[in-house]
């Protein structure tokens, strides 16, 4: 089967979610990087502003003297990280192999999926709607047979394209395009395949692959197989956490039980939301204890039935902590660790389904709020077990 892999690069993403969070930036050449009176350089610029020469990594200075009329912005990449997931929420619909490469731009790969979505021209254009739809963000795809192409094609089709390059046409879409349009070639690689005479990526398939590798090394070889549109690169996706962790130290030293209490559950929330996150489900819950004098105490406890809710974890960690905290010494550290996944397990006893139901529930509905507003939307002013405020 040949490969169908995707490349979505988002279009002018930090000022794209500028304009969209302040629409009457929009037509205007805006460039969000440094302070244009001090050091820095450009992050992102708008296609008015790049209509002046300016790009991403040049100097913010220059930047400004290029385009002096330009609206410069600071930036906010709170915002950017929300709308990235909001952007990977809808990309991971379409397929679970996915390689992140930048916070604004994503491989996919869609082999296979024409039985179920269709042609991938059509699925491109779904995705691109959806993700315009419910972010209000505009992105760029290329579709082909590996990821090299495939990121060539969604530059050619930027701003707001699709670009397909149909198989057995890789070179043929390739010969004309110049050497700069692929990827890892920079300045010094570039002035020395001139020097050559390989202006084209067509020149640099014919030349001879010994003599490339014999010239550049083994990149002479990658070089070569490259400009022959060839590509078997596989993605590299994410690795599944082994442990998820987290830790407070506090800006002093404290015995104060209601601080101590309150910073666990808190703990107990951002892990486990992790988890809730990763679909796994812990086997092994790690409480951290950190003295004044330094002295860390780890203690764990097995579970007999796999867990992903704040209640149970807040409660198994709270006994580990009773029972740990016998010193009475002043903490400097809490922290929690969950461990021994298991993929989440939905089945459950009849006897416990009630409670575990709506408790998961409560959880997955508090994830969704956190996920759209950030992790302080939602305040637990009761503890699980019923205790506090």
């Amino acid at each position: 089967m040949r490969r169908t892999i995707f490349h979505v690069d988002m279009d002018a993403f930090f000022v794209s979610v500028e304009q969209r969070l302040n629409p009457t930036l929009r037509g205007k050449p805006v460039i969000v990087g440094g302070n244009p009176e001090g050091r820095g350089v450009v992050s992102a610029a708008s296609y008015e502003a790049r209509a002046f020469g300016v790009h991403s990594a040049m100097p913010v200075s220059q930047a400004k003297r290029l385009c002096p009329q330009a609206v410069f912005l600071r930036g906010n990449f709170d915002h950017y990280k929300r709308a990235h997931k909001k952007i990977m929420a809808i990309i991971e619909k379409y397929t679970p192999d996915i390689e992140v490469t930048s916070i604004d731009e994503a491989y996919m790969d869609m082999t296979g999926f024409e039985r179920l979505y269709g042609h991938p021209m059509h699925t491109a254009e779904k995705l691109k709607l959806e993700i315009q739809d419910k972010t209000g963000l505009s992105a760029s795809v290329g579709v082909a047979s590996g990821k090299t192409l495939s990121k060539i094609a969604s530059d050619g089709a930027k701003p707001n394209g699709i670009l397909m390059v149909l198989h057995d046409c890789e070179r043929a879409f390739l010969a004309p395009l110049k050497i700069s349009r692929l990827p890892g070639i920079g300045k010094h690689t570039r002035k020395r395949m001139t020097d050559l005479g390989i202006r084209t990526i067509g020149q640099l398939a014919q030349i001879d692959e010994k003599m490339l590798v014999s010239t550049f090394g083994q990149w002479g070889h990658y070089l070569h197989l490259r400009a022959c549109g060839i590509d078997e690169s596989q993605l590299q996706l994410p690795q599944a956490p082994k442990s998820i962790s987290r830790e407070r130290t506090f800006e002093e030293d404290t015995t104060d039980q209601e601080q101590l209490t309150s910073t666990l559950y808190f703990l107990v929330e951002k892990t486990a939301r992790t988890l809730r996150k990763e679909r796994f489900q812990c086997r092994t819950i790690t409480l951290k204890l950190r003295y004044s004098d330094f002295k860390t105490l780890t203690r764990s406890v097995t579970l007999k039935e796999p867990a992903d809710t704040d209640d149970v974890i807040y409660q198994n960690v709270k006994q580990l902590f009773t029972k740990a905290d016998n010193r009475r010494g002043r903490i400097r550290l809490l922290g929690v660790g969950l461990s021994n996944f298991t993929s989440q397990q939905w089945q459950q006893e009849l006897i416990d389904f009630h409670h575990t139901g709506r408790m998961k529930n409560l959880f997955k509905s508090i994830d969704e709020v956190r996920d759209r507003y950030g992790f302080d939307a939602v305040k637990i002013l009761k503890k699980p077990d019923g205790t506090g405020n």
